[in-house]
């Protein structure tokens, strides 16, 4: 299953060895990097505080210090009209490592949130991040960051925390290798993301790119499913069937919930990875692929093959290389920019991405910087994939025009720890309790969806749950179908089945209309 080495591409230890040094972490030092602002084009901007580092006080205010994005030499204030001139004081605490905050009573005012602590932050909280809320208006980070800017090929990745650069640099490591890589990270990380980040950045490039849920592959056909089967090598078998190997011949296969794959299936893995052969079901013989392997999964296999449900020779044959996807609460300063980049593409296909507009130094930002800030509190169990729902559903409360009533929503799910802030922070939890999402089965998700015609918030009220709770249920069960996973074939078949209807069309493949119309807009689909 080895690539073939990329001609004119160097070596890949030379290769490895130069990404170590574009993309190195340095010393950490306190930062400040904007969550939320009224002009939303300044959301990632950030500023590093050595001088707190070594003893000495910064001051924050409308005036100083000056903040700018990571790649541009352009810097500037906070310039919001709102905050005070008079400064608010960051100080060395008594401990090693914290920080004192101290804010005059006629400056701005300043709301902490995301940890218990009033004024004095310690190493704990900086690594965490604490989220600012500055006059109402401006949220902020205070965290640490390398000392030293990093350099990295972007890789598609929206993000310019440190630990994107490390995953950044770990990507463009492996794509010059051509050993299996085992994707490992919480649910919702981006994994397929980073798979296929891998594949264009590798010499395969040019070749197949497929993705197979193993853990939905059924035993009995497993091996029918992976490498194909003969012509009437079982009935109604009336042509040749290639499988996922065969068809991924000379590129990369993204196996995706390998942690979910039943034994039967680990077997038939297991010895295609060891000798690069696969037989077809019924085939007189075996056949070589080149196959490249990316596998992905969130589970602890070392406890799955310690409990006998994993097994151990194909977890060390995965682990050519391994790349750890960090938690969404790890990198806090993403937030706002994910937020923003989720947000702009999810106003732009409802039509309302007016909302962004500079509402000037009187108006009020159509997205609460106290909202932000209580998200960048958040502990995303869902992480990224969690964020860009509340995403979407920010933009659909947007086309329906009832964006406040959603807001009001969004804040008491943090409340009731859907997504979970410190209790200092937490507004009055609602009357309304939900089910637990253990309680609800894919047979009751499937038939509410289906009699309130895939509008997750009637189904969502139907079945008990939050919609917040709905759409992180529905990621989680392959057995539903998604409108992300739809091909531009088969959205342009449903929409000529439904004469143009997106409802229709939506009905027909059993997903969200909304969903069904950012996806039509992702794929550029008439």
């Amino acid at each position: 299953m080895q690539a073939p080495p990329s001609s004119g591409s160097g070596d890949s230890s030379t290769l490895i060895g130069e990404v170590s040094e574009i993309c190195s972490v340095d010393l950490r030092v306190p930062a400040l990097t904007i969550l939320a602002h009224p002009s939303t084009e300044r959301v990632g901007e950030r500023v590093l505080l050595p001088a707190l580092a070594s003893g000495r006080p910064v001051a924050l205010s409308r005036l100083t210090p000056l903040f700018s994005h990571p790649d541009s030499r352009e810097a500037r204030s906070l310039e919001s009209l709102h905050l005070s001139r008079r400064p608010i004081s960051f100080s060395q605490g008594s401990i090693v490592g914290s920080i004192r905050l101290t804010a005059p009573p006629e400056g701005t005012k300043v709301e902490i949130f995301g940890t218990e602590t009033e004024t004095v932050f310690g190493p704990a909280d900086l690594a965490r991040g604490v989220p600012l809320l500055l006059a109402g208006r401006v949220a902020l980070l205070l965290h640490t960051l390398p000392s030293a800017a990093s350099s990295c090929e972007l890789h598609g990745l929206v993000g310019e925390s440190a630990e994107i650069s490390v995953l950044r640099a770990a990507i463009t490591r492996s794509a010059a290798l051509s050993a299996p890589v085992l994707l490992r990270g919480e649910t919702g990380t981006g994994k397929e993301l980073v798979a296929r980040a891998i594949h264009q950045a590798s010499p395969r490039r040019k070749g197949p790119y497929l993705t197979v849920n193993v853990g939905a592959i059924p035993p009995t056909l497993a091996a029918s499913e992976l490498f194909g089967a003969a012509r009437g090598s079982f009935t109604g078998a009336d042509r040749r069937r290639e499988g996922y190997f065969e068809r991924a011949d000379g590129g990369t296969l993204f196996l995706d919930e390998i942690g979910e794959a039943p034994q039967e299936v680990q077997a038939l893995l297991l010895r295609a990875l060891e000798n690069g052969e696969i037989q077809s079901v019924g085939a007189d013989a075996p056949r070589r692929v080149d196959v490249r392997v990316i596998a992905a999964t969130d589970a602890d296999l070392e406890k799955l093959v310690a409990d006998g449900r994993f097994r151990s020779p194909l977890l060390h044959r995965l682990q050519g290389d391994v790349i750890r996807l960090p938690a969404l609460r790890a990198r806090r300063d993403d937030i706002g920019r994910l937020l923003i980049h989720f947000l702009r593409a999810e106003l732009e296909a409802v039509g309302q991405e007016h909302r962004f507009d500079d509402p000037g130094s009187h108006g009020r930002p159509w997205l609460p910087a106290r909202l932000v800030a209580r998200l960048a509190a958040a502990d995303w169990p869902g992480n990224v994939r969690e964020l860009r729902n509340v995403a979407r559903r920010l933009a659909s409360s947007a086309s329906a025009g009832d964006t406040a009533a959603f807001f009001s929503e969004l804040e008491a799910n943090l409340a009731t720890g859907e997504l979970s802030v410190s209790p200092k922070e937490a507004v009055k939890p609602r009357t309304r309790t939900f089910r637990a999402m253990a309680e609800v089965t894919e047979d009751e998700v499937l038939a509410a969806l289906e009699a309130e015609q895939f509008n997750f918030s009637h189904a969502a009220n139907r079945l008990g749950l939050s919609r917040t709770a709905l759409y992180v249920w529905v990621e989680r069960h392959p057995g539903i179908r998604k409108a992300s996973t739809l091909t531009a074939e088969e959205i342009t078949a449903a929409l000529e089945g439904a004469e143009g209807d997106l409802e229709g069309a939506a009905r027909q493949l059993g997903v969200s209309p909304h969903g069904l119309k950012i996806r039509r807009t992702e794929l550029g689909v008439k």
